[in-house]
């Protein structure tokens, strides 16, 4: 075939296939959307029903809400699932850290995902026991310093943020803390309360009441910045600057999703995350709705990755078989 014929009909592919993603564009959702996430009654499902209600109210799309059981479980899934924009993945941090840390994972966090858009912000406390005399970070820090290793800090699951939110304290303060693992935030909260550990670091929707309540004493915010949700609490970059360590959700479509469809569901799930009563959800539970574009999203993973990638590896936190 001639050059010049050859480039034709390269052209016209191109143009057909450019239509075809235009229209796929157009003319979706035309079916249910499933959004998997983790098991029921966390964080990444809190927003996943968040979104699920919104979504149909102010877009008139059909969503339903599949827990699977871990949110590894629901990665993998999401996956190996058509690149169609009717499965999605609604799930925090873990799915790009939880490979840094320990192998089994069987998808690839950058290959086999195109990032949608960031949905919610958790931030954490860190918090200590009324028993123990710092009132402020700058006084935590002096007492770790003045007795390494004899402070403990309780906190969940290998990578959970209340795991990685204190070895990042302890790497960016220069103190010895011992980690004291529990199953779940439930027990290590619980252990914090009844003075067994001394320290620790838990979501503000876990902790925010105890610290009202005057149970346990509220250092200071995980957060960059100060939170409106607690304007008393400085935040850990006062005392540490560049510190910060926050639960990140977001939705994810497998890869190879259309532009289009992308774009679509992008704008949707932004607009909806400036709606005034979702944003009060979000608030009442002590957790930021975000928004952004995808490529904002894909900055925010690479930037994580690579901080607290560093982390993992200089403080030997990976979980070896």
């Amino acid at each position: 075939m001639p050059i010049r014929q050859l480039h034709a009909v390269s052209v016209a592919v191109f143009l057909i296939l450019s239509f075809s993603e235009f229209v796929q564009g157009q003319e979706y959702p035309n079916r249910i959307i499933r959004i998997a996430t983790a098991e029921a009654g966390g964080g990444a499902d809190f927003a996943s029903r968040i979104l699920a209600q919104a979504l149909p109210a102010s877009a008139g799309w059909q969503v339903i809400v599949e827990n699977r059981a871990g949110a590894g479980v629901a990665s993998e899934y999401v996956s190996k699932a058509a690149p169609d924009g009717y499965t999605l993945l609604l799930n925090g941090s873990t799915i790009w850290l939880g490979p840094l840390l320990q192998d089994g994972f069987r998808y690839d966090p950058v290959r086999d995902f195109a990032p949608v858009s960031v949905v919610s912000k958790a931030h954490n406390i860190l918090v200590v026991h009324t028993s123990v005399a710092a009132n402020t970070v700058k006084e935590l820090i002096a007492l770790a310093r003045e007795k390494p290793g004899q402070l403990d800090y309780a906190s969940a699951n290998l990578g959970s943020t209340s795991h990685l939110s204190a070895e990042l304290f302890k790497s960016m303060a220069g103190v010895n803390l011992r980690r004291i693992p529990y199953k779940g935030t439930g027990g290590a909260l619980n252990a914090v309360i009844a003075g067994q550990v001394q320290v620790m670091f838990s979501s503000a929707s876990s902790v925010g009441q105890h610290v009202k309540s005057g149970k346990l004493r509220g250092l200071a915010m995980t957060s960059e910045q100060p939170s409106e949700l607690f304007p008393d609490l400085q935040s850990l970059a006062m005392t540490l600057p560049g510190y910060e360590s926050s639960q990140i959700y977001g939705v994810f479509a497998p890869a190879r999703i259309p532009v289009p469809v992308l774009g679509r569901l992008n704008q949707e799930i932004v607009r909806v995350l400036k709606i005034t009563e979702v944003r009060e959800r979000f608030q009442k539970a002590g957790i930021e709705a975000v928004g952004g574009t995808p490529e904002q999203f894909a900055t925010a993973i690479k930037s994580d990755m690579t901080r607290m990638g560093k982390l993992i590896r200089e403080g030997g936190l990976r979980e070896e078989p």
